[in-house]
Formats: C-alpha cells, sequence, structure tokens
C-alpha cells in the first residue's frame, strides 16, 4: 500500500519563514531608524548637536552590522535540493 503523503513540504516551509523573518527584521529596522533620524531629528544636521549626530550615525553603523550578521547567519546554511 502507499503510504499518504505529508500535505506540507517542510523544506518550502522553513524558506518561506527565512524570508518572512528577514523582510520583517529589516522593515521594523528601518522603521525605528527612520523614527530616530528624521522623525525626532538626529539624523538631521540642521536640527541636531554634534552629539546626537555622532551617536545616531554610530548606533546606525553599529545596527545595520548587526542586522547584516543576522541575515548572513539566517541565509549562510544551503537547502537540500528537492
Amino acid at each position: 500500500m502507499d503510504e499518504p503523503r505529508n500535505p506540507f513540504d517542510w523544506q518550502l516551509v522553513r524558506y518561506f519563514v527565512k524570508i518572512i523573518q528577514t523582510v520583517f527584521t529589516g522593515l521594523f529596522w528601518m522603521m525605528f531608524n527612520v523614527f530616530f533620524g528624521l522623525y525626532l531629528g538626529y539624523g538631521d544636521p540642521d536640527e541636531s548637536t554634534p552629539l546626537g549626530l555622532a551617536l545616531f550615525y554610530t548606533w546606525f553603523g553599529l545596527s545595520l552590522a548587526g542586522y547584516l550578521y543576522f541575515v548572513w547567519r539566517l541565509w549562510r546554511r544551503k537547502m537540500p535540493p528537492p
């Protein structure tokens, strides 16, 4: 007798979960930095102090590096072919 086939391909589900994690984390990171940089004015040279600019852009660079490291760790493993 034939075995019943599993209706879900779990490898495909994991792939879509990776995509959703990458997009959601990236959008959240961008919204956070746009809020503090543009809305509150920490990233605008006309509205912020030099210390505020330095702190904001230091945060921006470090958090960008952290996000890219997160994405690299998430996508570094190859999936087996179907």
